[in-house]
């Protein structure tokens, strides 16, 4: 059995990638070119894109991050709900004029403008975050076709020195067959020609 791409001293990198891309290099999409020449370099292709995106932000992302966290944790809607309790108990039972009775017209206002502000804001960081999934779905999937790349190339090098092992043995054996030949032939030629001493 013979692998083309296996040669008797190396195994070449730029053939695996080819015959397990059945493509020639210069036909794949971009991204997949760019596995195939680090492949081919021995140099890695994984990112930490987590760090290259939080290294980059500017200050208004950096801030609509923060928002958004705060803004979705527990301690914001239990602090929040606290908030309106004492908003409406104030503005109900405890002041004489209050500054916004019942049907709390000025908590209603803070309340959409706050809601009109946080969603785009909240809607950023999300957009941001479906970035960097993207991002990272793609660095996975360069990580994956190098590792089969690299997969198929320690095949073959295995299939390599399997068949160099088979060839040294079936010669190993040639050898033996030949020596207990011509050792059964001086046995046999002994036994006809007994020598007297």
């Amino acid at each position: 059995m013979s692998i083309p791409f296996v040669t008797p001293h190396k195994v070449d990198r730029r053939q695996t990638a080819q015959q397990y891309l059945q493509k020639e290099l210069d036909d794949l999409p971009l991204e997949e070119r760019h596995v195939v020449e680090r492949f081919i370099a021995r140099r890695g292709v994984a990112r930490n894109i987590e760090k290259e995106f939080r290294e980059a932000r500017s200050f208004g992302e950096r801030v609509a991050d923060r928002v958004a966290e705060v803004g979705g944790s527990w301690n914001f809607i239990i602090t929040f709900g606290v908030l309106l309790v004492i908003w409406m108990v104030v503005n109900t039972f405890l002041l004489v004029k209050a500054f916004d009775p019942y049907p709390y017209i000025l908590l209603n206002l803070v309340l959409s403008c706050l809601a009109a502000v946080q969603a785009p804001i909240i809607m950023m960081s999300q957009n941001r975050q479906a970035a960097i999934d993207r991002l990272n779905a793609s660095n996975d999937y360069q990580v994956n076709v190098k590792a089969e790349l690299e997969v198929l190339q320690i095949h073959a090098k295995i299939d390599r020195l399997r068949e160099q092992d088979w060839v040294t043995l079936v010669e190993l054996q040639h050898r033996q067959i030949e020596m207990l030949q011509r050792l059964i032939a001086e046995q046999t030629a002994e036994k006809n020609n007994p020598q007297r001493t």
